[in-house]
């Protein structure tokens, strides 16, 4: 019973840690402050070492990857514009964080079949069957997704700049990359194809009444 308690303590304070870097408060103070960069990275390092099962680990670096890269899609979707969300889409703390929380989830997950699942064949290539197996780790699992979030931030980052570089509409697309990103980027590339295609007929038809 005292173990339980324990444990749900670490997970209180877990959760904590998690309120403290993600307020918006927090968020400022990091792109404002490097010594509050510091402080945050040493909170985050904290939760990372506190002793809890396997499976609360995983669930509580879901958890916390998933609402980490929230307020960004939400500034870039939202405000667009806005000085603050140009500030805050430039900032590196959000690859930082995913950064070690992923390398944290790779070292715990990492056994020695891993390199065997992932080049199960015989030409040390991936084969599916294998990638399968490894992925009903929870833990390896847990390590995907934070790799998918990192990446998929990363491009829809991109996205929100080749919009406002070239003045294309990109929210939608910005959304897509959330859960979707391929979807996201190919949309934004039709997006812009089809942008592209109406500013040329607008300017034929501007350049047609002037001769």
């Amino acid at each position: 019973m005292l173990s339980g308690v324990l444990l749900e303590d670490q997970e209180s304070s877990l959760y904590l840690i998690l309120e403290e870097l993600l307020c918006s408060e927090g968020l400022l103070c990091m792109l404002h402050d490097p010594r509050c960069l510091e402080v945050s990275l040493s909170l985050l390092s904290s939760a990372l070492l506190l002793r809890l099962p396997s499976s609360q680990i995983a669930s509580s670096a879901f958890t916390l990857g998933t609402a980490a890269v929230l307020p960004f899609y939400t500034f870039m979707v939202a405000a667009p514009e806005a000085k603050l969300t140009k500030k805050i889409i430039a900032s590196s703390i959000p690859y930082i964080v995913l950064g070690l929380l992923y390398a944290y989830l790779l070292y715990l997950s990492w056994t020695p079949d891993t390199i065997r699942l992932m080049f199960a064949s015989k030409y040390w290539l991936p084969e599916l069957n294998g990638i399968a197996k490894m992925f009903s780790n929870e833990m390896t699992l847990a390590s995907a997704w934070i790799h998918l979030l990192a990446v998929d931030l990363f491009a829809a980052r991109q996205v929100y700049y080749d919009g406002l570089k070239n003045n294309i509409e990109m929210r939608h697309s910005v959304s897509l990359c959330l859960l979707f990103c391929p979807l996201g980027i190919l949309v934004h590339f039709i997006t812009r194809a089809f942008t592209a295609s109406r500013k040329r007929r607008e300017h034929g038809d501007t350049s047609h009444r002037f001769q």
